[in-house]
């Protein structure tokens, strides 16, 4: 048995509706959500005593001063799209010192309606380089930098637009089987994706994730309930070169090579043991990329895993079963999180994996930071 009865779970989760414009504050969907992870949770929101507001989005003294919270924890996991997944670690170590009972991870924003990714400060390491040297030439958005390290990999071993293409279709494939994503309802065919405008060669509008207006939550508790999901394992690292994604040795090598690594060597188990992945997709590339240095395929081969619906419900490793966030939505990652505890409970109706007991989830913030988490079913 993995885990064990002194193991950390996630009790509840809760999220809004996505939408590209909410016709509320980003607090109250915020509010909206925490209520839904406590109910979830079967707790009253005062009971809550841990907070872990995301850097940025919707501060916890909103929270507070709302749900008359009083807690005795609170801590900032600053990593980027890293942060939802080390914050389980967080809050894990957390209740398990008795330092919290039930420790709230949560999300709110207005990040389509309100002020959207390039008006927001940016915080990446390096800024005096970037200014200077980077934005200068054009390079100063995500899709540009990113756009250049799957560059690199299509040199080294080549990448088929069609591969990426499959990576956005089975991710709205899923969608349209979530009420709540926000590209619900809205399907996209092969011509389609091919045929989306330039953003960053080789991106193009469809691969490249959603600004959204949404909030998402999750509790985490020292509790071993039948339907709370075991926090298995938690690691975080950095990639060889922190400040910079295009200029490593070697160039793929990002947090989540040795996070991964971690993990497996922790519990004993491999990639083979998974029956769903929850992968961090702020481009399609990145999925890909991920793929391969979580070990679940080698370098260069897992376009073969992608093809023929292998990602797919259904296929040999189903990938974003909510439509992650090209196209559920945009929330830091913590919507994957949410997935992967509702797939293990059972909870996800036509999008649910039979029999899910293991579920892997990655996180990737700033310029390659990695976290890399396994939640298991409780009777695993």
């Amino acid at each position: 048995m993995l885990g064990g009865t002194s193991q950390a779970s996630i009790t509840g989760v809760g999220n809004t509706r996505y939408s590209k414009k909410a016709d509320r504050s980003a607090e109250r969907l915020a509010i909206e959500a925490v209520l839904a992870a406590a109910a979830d949770a079967g707790i009253e929101p005062t009971q809550i005593d841990g907070l872990i507001p995301y850097p940025g989005h919707i501060g916890d003294d909103v929270i507070q001063a709302e749900l008359g919270i009083n807690p005795r924890f609170r801590v900032t996991v600053d990593m980027g799209g890293c942060s939802a997944v080390s914050a389980l670690r967080v809050a894990s170590m957390a209740v398990m010192s008795g330092a919290a009972k039930h420790v709230l991870l949560f999300r709110g924003l207005k990040g389509n309606s309100g002020a959207r990714k390039a008006d927001r400060p940016s915080f990446l390491p390096g800024q005096s380089f970037r200014r200077q040297l980077e934005h200068v030439y054009g390079m100063n958005t995500p899709a540009q930098r990113y756009a250049v390290l799957c560059q690199r990999y299509k040199h080294e071993y080549g990448l088929d637009r069609r591969t990426l293409g499959e990576i956005a279709l089975a991710a709205r494939a899923h969608a349209n089987l979530n009420p709540d994503a926000q590209m619900y309802g809205r399907e996209l065919t092969m011509e389609d994706y091919l045929a989306g405008r330039l953003i960053a060669d080789p991106y193009t509008l469809f691969d490249c994730c959603l600004e959204t207006d949404g909030a998402s939550a999750v509790i985490v508790s020292a509790r071993t309930e039948s339907r709370d999901v075991q926090i298995l394992s938690v690691a975080e690292a950095q990639g060889a070169s922190p400040d910079d994604t295009s200029n490593r040795e070697p160039f793929l090598d990002i947090g989540l090579t040795q996070a991964a690594n971690d993990v497996w060597n922790e519990l004993g188990v491999g990639p083979q043991d998974m029956d769903a992945a929850m992968i961090y997709d702020c481009f399609t590339f990145e999925v890909l990329h991920q793929i391969e240095e979580a070990g679940f395929a080698g370098h260069g081969e897992a376009a073969s895993l992608i093809a023929d619906g292998g990602i797919r419900l259904g296929g040999k490793l189903p990938i974003n079963t909510h439509g992650g966030m090209l196209s559920e939505a945009h929330q830091a990652g913590l919507n994957h999180v949410i997935e992967a505890a509702r797939q293990l409970r059972g909870e996800c109706g036509p999008r649910q994996v039979e029999d899910a007991r293991l579920i892997a989830v990655t996180g990737w913030g700033q310029l390659g930071d990695g976290s890399f988490a396994v939640l298991g079913a409780r009777n695993v």
